[in-house]
């Protein structure tokens, strides 16, 4: 617990919530998920003309968690005998939470001086493989790798550490997690200094908020399965706290599972109706229609001191804008009786057009935390009852001493009119109940880590979070059914451990489409992000050109991610042979169900900047597995390095991928399986038939990119074996997949195989069927003896289909 001091009589108290724990029974073995059962027998037989390798020497890998209890001991923090920290200071505080693996850290200031902000020592970290996640900016995190304590960037809200396998003894690869929490009324990080030493912060963000000591700063845990060790850690924090919840027990919002389009790189801040409708009319003509639009920045009424009519533009100007009332502004409202075709009579007029022309099911507006990037203008009459302070911000040193953001730069220098937090669900309700009647149905929230920089003299900041984040939910829970919400530029834990509801975050700094260095790094920072933000939300991979050098990588990326999928075009501009690939007719996607993470061979290499590693991701499907993989070297190199050391790389790169890479595959496998599985390639479209821990060669050049389909072979009647793979012409092709069936008597065998969308149909069969049905109609199909991939055409009007293989 963190003992803190109000110097100021105005000050808010200490956060009960956060200052008392509750011991909490653990369940130490890995989370419980339903289980598809689509396999009887086993056979290890393996067949298929590929390359193959086994991938460890420890074969399969289990799902399987288990906890080993860290130890602080004569100035030594061990895991099972290895040593993870030495010279721990004396003033280091180690408290282990009973029934459990995990412990928390903290420290008292030696000459017990109270401070609105510490750093405190926590010994030293040398030759390990570590991963960090650190915010690189106000707003956002980034990955980064390395062996020793002086690796690990300042403002780290993850760290993973794998220990040292013991010579001659198999399996004995362990983790260790460090997180950093909130503490009181104090929020935490981790940095690494010269000397190799991990060190935390901890800082209140107003200088009245002050403490000696702060006991449960950096919570650590460990286990011998990474994906486990983070699900479960985060499970017993969320219940420590209470504030907030993990992604699988929050209310999914529609849309995630529809294609949609975003406003911003098409327009910008230029956004029109007339724009929208062009673009909305031509993804639907192009047969994918978008049944979710974003309306983003610039359909609000705002105004902006700093840029006057008639003179040039100066870049950052644009953050000075501020908020004149919650209503939309002149291009979304006729302000005459005259008739003008392009110009709606009001927001709600416009809303409902778009959805009745465009058959739309969502529409979601753009608005900042505070209303607008300077936040609102005070004394306005749409404005003045939330009774806004001018502020201008003020960022950690944490935050100066990374990379500094035009955005939060401008912020600073222009200032933003801050909501009285006692106004601020006031400001949310009216918000949201306008938009609502204007037959909205959903909000963007963004620039949400500003409370950070604006919390002195109101209780500092993760009071001041707590109590924006509740006022948000509330209003969302009240006005949005559908729990409506995508939150952005809040990657700071201030915000993770106060969403108690909102289920989708955005993962990575914005999409920069005219950037080619950023390419790479976006994916490989969304998939690295989603180990930590994924056990809280669904990470949102942000929008993308659907036209673009790089448009097939962000695709594939998507269709793995286990994301909403959504572009911003410029009207007209697409390309549709990539976005058939990734919606279907009827504007749905093919989602996979977790959020997609590195594989288990990938967490602590720099796929970015090495110069020879390629990054893949995993992803379940209902009835199979999924792998992108990705090559991302060679294109672009991580900010915040003082001393780059860029391995240049070959024009093409190998690596492998097994179906061992999938973690929790035993989820879609069945008891029965026979321990192979079907792969199928989509860029060569090829199919393979591995042993479970075996692996097939894959080459990339730069900006290259592959998607396998990885589905479990089964023997459903004497030696009928099958795999369904899905439909081929999409990246995530077994994601078309809903279950499979047999039925069989004495002579005959018939597999069942329902799912939804168009195109190839294809699966493993061991032998060549007798016949083949579509929806109970007899269809013709193919069967390929050199690789027994079985494939049958779906129709274009299909949307949903039971297939069947007589046999």
């Amino acid at each position: 617990m963190l003992h803190s001091t109000v110097v100021s009589p105005k000050a808010l108290q200490l956060n009960l919530g956060f200052s008392s724990f509750l011991a909490t029974n653990q369940n130490q073995s890995r989370r419980r998920r339903s289980i598809i059962f689509c396999s009887q027998t086993r056979d290890g037989s393996a067949r298929g003309g590929v390359k193959t390798s086994t991938t460890s020497s420890n074969g399969w890998r289990q799902s399987m968690f288990v906890g080993t209890k860290p130890a602080l001991e004569d100035s030594i923090l061990s895991v099972s005998g290895k040593h993870v920290l030495t010279d721990v200071p004396p003033n280091v505080v180690f408290t282990p939470i009973p029934n459990s693996s995990a412990a928390f850290l903290g420290a008292t200031s030696q000459n017990a001086t109270s401070q609105s902000r510490h750093v405190f020592k926590l010994g030293v970290l040398r030759d390990v493989r570590l991963l960090s996640l650190f915010r690189f900016k106000l707003w956002w995190m980034i990955p980064r790798v390395g062996s020793t304590g002086s690796d690990i960037p300042v403002e780290t809200q993850l760290l993973l550490l794998e220990a040292k396998e013991e010579e001659g003894k198999e399996d004995s690869t362990s983790y260790i997690l460090f997180l950093p929490v909130l503490d009181g009324e104090f929020r935490s990080s981790l940095q690494g200094n010269t000397s190799n030493e991990l060190e935390f912060c901890v800082e209140s963000g107003d200088p009245a908020i002050v403490a000696s000591e702060s006991l449960k700063a950096v919570f650590v845990n460990c286990g011998n399965h990474p994906f486990d060790l983070v699900n479960e850690s985060m499970k017993t924090l969320a219940k420590h706290y209470g504030s907030f919840a993990l992604r699988e027990t929050k209310q999914m919002p529609g849309m995630l599972d529809c294609f949609g389009w975003c406003t911003w790189d098409a327009f910008y801040q230029g956004v029109n109706p007339k724009g929208i409708r062009d673009g909305l009319r031509s993804l639907s003509e192009g047969g994918t229609p978008a049944k979710f639009l974003i309306i983003d920045d610039g359909w609000q009424d705002t105004s902006n001191e700093f840029q006057k009519e008639g003179e040039p533009f100066v870049e950052g100007t644009q953050f000075g804008g501020r908020l004149n009332s919650i209503e939309e502004n002149n291009k979304f409202r006729s302000t005459t009786n005259m008739v003008d075709s392009d110009k709606p009579s009001g927001l709600k007029d416009f809303v409902s057009e778009i959805k009745n022309s465009f058959g739309l099911r969502y529409v979601y507006v753009w608005h900042a935390l505070l209303g607008y990037w300077g936040g609102l203008v005070p004394n306005a009459p749409g404005t003045k009852k939330y009774n806004p302070k001018f502020r201008h911000p003020v960022q950690s040193p944490g935050n100066l001493s990374n990379m500094r953001d035009g955005a939060m730069d401008s912020m600073e220098k222009y200032g933003v009119g801050v909501i009285d937090p006692a106004k601020a669900y006031q400001f949310y309700d009216d918000l949201h109940g306008y938009l609502v009647s204007q037959d909205v149905d959903g909000v963007k929230v963004d620039v949400q880590n500003i409370l950070e920089t604006v919390s002195a003299g109101l209780g500092g900041r993760v009071s001041l979070t707590r109590r924006f984040q509740q006022a948000l939910e509330k209003s969302i829970a009240t006005h949005f059914q559908d729990n409506s919400i995508i939150c952005c530029m809040g990657q700071s834990t201030d915000s993770i451990y106060h969403s108690k509801r909102s289920a989708i975050t955005r993962a990575s700094d914005d999409y920069y489409p005219k950037n080619p260095t950023t390419q790479t790094l976006h994916i490989a920072a969304v998939a690295f992000n989603s180990i930590f933000l994924g056990e809280v939300f669904v990470p949102d991979w942000d929008m993308f050109y659907s036209r673009h050098e790089a448009a097939e990588f962000h695709a594939a990326a998507r269709a793995v991610g286990g994301c909403g999928v959504y572009v911003s075009d410029k009207p007209g501009q697409h390309d549709f042979e990539i976005l058939k690939r990734l919606v279907l007719p009827d504007g749905t996607v093919l989602r996979a169900r977790y959020p997609g993470r590195p594989s288990r061979d990938c967490l602590f290499v720099d796929p970015v900047m090495d110069g020879k590693s390629l990054l893949k991701i995993w992803n379940l499907n209902k009835c199979n597995g999924v792998i992108g993989i990705f090559n991302c070297q060679g294109a672009g190199s991580w900010p915040c390095l003082e001393h780059i050391v860029q391995v240049k790389a070959s024009e093409e790169l190998s690596g492998k991928v097994s179906p061992a890479d999938i973690e929790y595959f035993e989820e879609v496998s069945g008891k029965l399986w026979t321990g192979d599985c079907a792969v199928y390639s989509f860029k060569q479209g090829y199919l393979s038939r591995l042993p479970k821990d075996k692996s097939v060669d894959v080459t990339l050049q730069i900006l290259q990119c592959d998607v396998f389909t990885v589905s479990p072979i089964k023997v459903y009647k004497q030696n009928i074996q099958f795999a369904p793979i899905g439909l081929l012409n999409m990246y995530n092709s077994g994601g078309a997949v809903d279950s499979i069936d047999l039925f069989s008597d004495a002579s005959s065998c018939v597999i069942h195989i329902k799912g939804r969308g168009a195109g190839s149909f294809g699966a493993y069969s061991s032998s060549k069927p007798k016949s083949c049905s579509v929806n109970s109609k007899d269809e013709g199909f193919e069967f390929r003896g050199d690789d027994n991939l079985l494939t049958v055409t779906i129709a274009a009007a299909t949307s949903s289909w039971n297939i069947s293989f007589s046999y």
